[in-house]
């Protein structure tokens, strides 16, 4: 420990958070004596759990999965080309490169180098970690006179920060395009985005007055090129208080449109469109739809997804509804809404995507993925564009009539009934082709290609993913436990079938098995394969559980909005009794059972163990919020006030202080053993909540690990060796303390 250290108190009741929190000197970041604090927390989490034969076999067998060359690499179409960016144990920073889609359908496709990220790291001495690409899609014109795309904006993170740098880039040179040609932003929270070949929007941190309380860009301005920034001409101007502002810029040939988007907070945001944008004539009209629904423009069409009741046009439309209206009928004041999704107790709406002539709603039925397409009617003639009508189901997917006639349902290719199906546009201006990805527990991840609208319509296989574990002997399931107040909480369990498939309240078997969970901010976690969970715990003869509490957005809005603010206490609720099912169908013991968490799910992993003990037998912490009390004062924290309350409001501190962690750590406690997992170059979750948490841990004697990575940002690695790394230390210690052969 640290000289500081060695004087702290040792609580015999929990912290006041009044008084001088004695481990506050942890919140600088980069101080000398935090950093000596972490250095020594992080030599004894080598010696305790990251060093040995287990170790080394883990860390590498889960760099192994994730360095694979036969992962599939993930594609974007850009003109004739498909763009990835692709880590691997040659390029641990990444290589952003790019093929053909007949090249991209063999075995070993053809890649041409893009962007070499580890030669430019190398070569400008900065930790570079890839944060995106976007590129400018040339105007019809230019594309009938074969111009190639070129121009990109690539953002650029240090270290893996979620603050950043946004440079020019050409695809053809393949070369940064130099200030003051070229547009560059400076490191912030923020971005560029396209307007036209020689302008962008830019929102980020200018000085000060253009940033808001948590950090994020106020304003959005129009930069021209070979302007200075400070220049630009202010498009929008948001309060201190809002969370986000940005603006962007629609190219959709005969649809061009200018919008700004004002995000108030967390679930409360208005969206602009701007007319004569960056002239003196320049006049901005709001959508009018309650500002806690979101908005989509496509083409002639909006979309409104609600996550409130709202009353509009003589109708009611429930929470979790998606509605549909011509842009110009809505504008003019028309609310003729097409009701194209509602939600039912076991429904809710996970996605919706467009394609060129159709829209692909993506459903969840408890839990469960369930495709839809829509084919919007034609606004200027009132004729439908699909073949037959579509009605209302079970599901509330259908085709509601609304001025112009009616939207038609139609079927989707089919796809693996059980596994989670994600649908991604090829390119929604002038392609009915989708992406759709299939993944599950014991399945490896395919990626196929399907073309919306045909009648004969199928997958066409691309690619898929080998199975980098033995599945032989496992099942997965979906089970549903009760709460304390008699919610039905659905969750996911796999292992070994002789492990699972035991008799209700037979003697619980010790089978080291670990429950994860989130519950916050609408969302959903659904099945998906992962080498490395195989390797590092199922091939052991672990069981792994991930269970949907109350927080998420399985069951939509609804489901979220139960477990806000003062309501928290019921998925940490939801959790407890997921946990004592797994008890109680036999599979494990608490001593046996661990819980994992990052971020909110962090928050998640804290409360179970100041609340339930005695209910488990290993706790791992990820990137958490911990500290309730400080954590709207510290980096992003006070964007996240909607989702949890305001801590210096001494009512809803009163709520809060019963979920913070923090503050309900106490001498005298058995408690089970705890690993933190935190990086410095966190900037969203400060990584003072982990470290005042594991020094507090450390003075009640409690069993504590902690291991912060100096890179990795809120994700916790920049690297697949560092992934792979910071993996290896959490199914390690839980194969110590739960016993995992």
């Amino acid at each position: 420990m640290s000289p500081a250290a060695d004087h702290d108190p040792v609580p015999s009741t929990p912290l006041d958070p009044g008084a001088v929190d004695p481990y506050g000197w942890l919140e600088d970041v980069e101080g000398p004596a935090a950093l000596a604090w972490v250095r020594e927390r992080n030599a004894h989490a080598h010696r305790s759990v990251g060093s040995g034969a287990g170790f080394e076999t883990t860390e590498k067998a889960i760099l192994e999965v994730l360095d694979s060359d036969a992962r599939i690499p993930d594609v974007s179409r850009i003109g004739d080309h498909l763009y990835n960016f692709w880590r691997d144990g040659a390029h641990p920073r990444g290589l952003w490169r790019r093929t053909t889609l007949s090249s991209y359908r063999t075995d070993s496709p053809e890649w041409e180098e893009v962007l070499d990220l580890d030669a430019l790291a190398e070569a400008e001495d900065t930790a570079w970690v890839w944060h995106g690409a976007s590129l400018l899609r040339p105007t019809p014109e230019q594309l009938a006179a074969g111009q190639p795309w070129r121009r990109a904006l690539i953002d650029l993170s240090v270290a893996g920060s979620d603050a950043d740098v946004t440079r020019e880039f050409d695809v053809v040179t393949r070369a940064f395009v130099p200030a003051p040609e070229g547009f560059e932003r400076a490191e912030a929270k923020g971005g560029l985005a396209w307007a036209d070949e020689d302008t962008v929007y830019v929102f980020t941190d200018l000085g000060p007055g253009t940033t808001t309380t948590s950090g994020y860009p106020r304003t959005v301005r129009l930069w021209r090129r070979g302007t200075a920034l400070d220049d630009a001409s202010v498009v929008f101007e948001g309060r201190d208080d809002d969370l986000y502002i940005s603006g962007r810029r629609s190219r959709t040939p005969g649809f061009e449109r200018d919008i700004v988007h004002r995000s108030i907070a967390f679930y409360r945001s208005e969206t602009f469109l701007v007319s004569d944008v960056g002239t003196p004539a320049q006049a901005l009209r709001r959508i009018e739809v309650p500002e806690s629904a979101e908005v989509g423009l496509h083409r002639e069409w909006l979309l409104v997804e609600l996550r409130d009741p709202w009353a509009a046009g003589g109708h009611s439309y429930p929470a979790g509804a998606l509605l549909a209206a011509p842009v110009e009928e809505f504008l003019a004041g028309s609310r003729d809404l097409a009701v194209l999704f509602e939600p039912t107790p076991t429904t809710s709406l996970a996605g919706a995507t467009w394609t060129r002539h159709h829209l692909v709603l993506n459903v969840l039925d408890d839990v469960v993925n369930r495709l839809h397409v829509l084919t919007p009617p034609t606004v200027s003639t009132g004729s439908t564009t699909g073949e037959g009508v579509g009605s209302t189901t079970g599901e509330g997917v259908g085709s509601t009539t609304g001025e112009g006639g009616e939207w038609v349902r139609s079927s989707f290719p089919t796809t693996d009934p059980v596994a989670t199906v994600g649908v991604r546009a090829v390119d929604p201006l002038d392609s009915d082709d989708v992406w759709v990805v299939t993944s599950g527990y014991l399945t490896p991840s395919t990626l196929s290609l399907a073309t919306i609208g045909s009648p004969d319509a199928g997958l066409d296989p691309l690619k898929a993913a080998p199975s980098f574990f033995d599945a032989a002997g496992l099942a997965a399931e979906q089970h549903f436990a009760t709460s304390d107040d008699g919610t039905r909480v659905p969750y996911f369990v796999v292992g070994r079938a002789d492990v699972l498939h035991r008799p209700r309240h037979a003697e619980p078997r010790p089978t080291p098995t670990l429950l994860y969970g989130y519950g916050g901010f609408e969302i959903s976690l659904t099945p998906s394969y992962s080498g490395g969970l195989g390797r590092a715990w199922l091939e052991r003869g672990g069981v792994y559980a991930v269970a949907n509490i109350r927080g998420g957005g399985e069951y939509g809005p609804s489901w979220h909005q139960a477990a806000l603010g003062r309501h928290r206490h019921r998925a940490y609720e939801d959790f407890a009794a997921v946990a004592r099912d797994l008890v109680q169908r036999g599979i494990t013991t608490p001593a046996h059972l661990g819980v994992q968490g990052g971020s909110n799910g962090g928050l998640l992993a804290g409360n179970m163990l100041v609340r339930h003990p005695d209910l488990f037998g290993a706790v791992v912490i990820q990137v958490p919020l911990l500290d309730m009390k400080r954590y709207s004062h510290l980096l992003a924290g006070a964007s996240w006030m909607a989702e949890y309350g305001d801590p210096d409001d001494p009512e809803q501190w009163a709520h809060l202080r019963q979920y913070s962690p923090y503050h309900h750590v106490t001498d005298g406690v058995d408690y089970p053993p705890v690993l933190l997992l935190t990086s410095t170059r966190d900037d969203r979750v400060h990584p003072g909540h982990a470290r005042k948490m594991a020094a507090l841990l450390d003075a009640v004697g409690a069993d504590v690990t902690y291991y912060e990575n100096i890179e990795g940002g809120h994700g916790g690695a920049a690297t697949n060796a560092q992934a792979a790394h910071m993996a290896a230390l959490a199914w390690e210690f839980l194969a110590q303390r739960l016993g995992a052969a």
